[in-house]
């Protein structure tokens, strides 16, 4: 194709994914800011470099389907449509959060758009998604169950348990395994026998498909696609998605285990920068770029303000949402004071 022609491609679809990777790019750096101030309860495991994936595959959901993630969860569930102002407020554990300041970053959920929550857990919630696609099948409900985890969760005990659950009773279940190369500090393939996560879950008989995981088309053509064979009866499908994580584990972690001139050829493909020159080669000008960027990131940082300022839990809501307290409880709010 030659370089200065406009690819064929759908521009407004293209726009509104660069949008969404736009938006959960500024909701990383604002949450990283954040917890640099000590207004962030808990760790921040950032997804910057990660956004294509969020955005291909979570836009590719309907309302109401049923979402799964993992510690890196902030980009998935905007993608599927969570109320930035409610997320922040959340990561600062206030009363307006979508837990009400009880979940933090590692367990953001958001029930209203099908969002049950991220996991501190590694690989737990491959578990969960297949409990949550076999109670769809029992309810005969049209939902499907979208189940996103990271490169680490394939060499643990949950992924050979949900997915082998999954295929055999056909349960309507898309696995997205995001490979972003690094099991916290350790690089994937030096832990990861065998030819890879795509073909283990062949080996149960899921089907699925690799693609790039920066290339942001790819991912939503990718993902559409696994999605309509799921919605017919297909079963669970399988998408292996390879990206690259640009910032450390978490907040605290300076990722000095990985050469600088890696990090930085990074990030020139990381895939706002790839998805806005392809915008650039689809026609559109510098400046209506630029203010495509500014419309995604203006809630973002409207919501972090009105986060700031929200208002703490009241002490009465610590024994709200919680199981079996026994009959001392609950205490009073003059004794939680204390």
């Amino acid at each position: 194709m030659n370089g200065s022609a406009a690819p064929n491609l759908d521009r407004d679809r293209l726009c509104r994914l660069f949008s969404v990777m736009v938006a959960i790019r500024r909701f990383e750096e604002l949450a990283l800011e954040a917890a640099r101030e000590g207004l962030v309860k808990g760790a921040i495991h950032p997804s910057i470099g990660q956004e294509a994936v969020a955005a291909g595959v979570c836009c590719a959901l309907r309302r109401e389907d049923y979402l799964l993630s993992t510690h890196r969860g902030h980009g998935h569930t905007l993608a599927k449509g969570a109320d930035p102002f409610a997320m922040a407020a959340e990561l600062m554990g206030r009363r307006p959060g979508t837990s009400k300041g009880k979940g933090g970053s590692m367990h953001i959920a958001d029930f209203t758009v099908g969002m049950l929550g991220a996991n501190g857990v590694v690989a737990a919630n491959i578990g969960i998604a297949a409990g949550a696609a076999h109670a769809v099948r029992l309810l005969g409900e049209a939902r499907v169950v979208c189940c996103i985890f990271g490169d680490g969760a394939v060499n643990r005990g949950p992924f050979l348990e949900g997915l082998n659950w999954a295929a055999v009773f056909k349960l309507p279940v898309l696995f997205v395994c995001e490979d972003n190369g690094f099991a916290a500090t350790t690089r994937t393939r030096a832990l990861t026998a065998g030819p890879g996560p795509l073909a283990r879950a062949r080996a149960l008989g899921i089907e699925g498909v690799s693609v790039d995981g920066n290339d942001v088309r790819a991912v939503a053509d990718a993902a559409e696609a696994l999605l309509a064979e799921i919605r017919v009866g297909g079963g669970p499908r399988f998408l292996y998605a390879e990206t690259y994580r640009l910032m450390g584990h978490t907040q605290t972690d300076a990722g000095a285990y990985r050469p600088v001139a890696e990090v930085e050829s990074r990030w020139r493909l990381c895939p706002i920068a790839r998805a806005r020159e392809l915008l650039t080669r689809a026609g559109l000008s510098t400046e209506e770029i630029a203010a495509l960027e500014a419309e995604a990131r203006a809630p973002i940082e409207q919501a972090f303000t009105a986060a700031r300022a929200a208002p703490w839990p009241e002490p009465e809501l610590a024994w709200m949402d919680v199981q079996d307290l026994g009959a001392e409880w609950p205490v009073t709010a003059a004794e939680i004071r204390l």
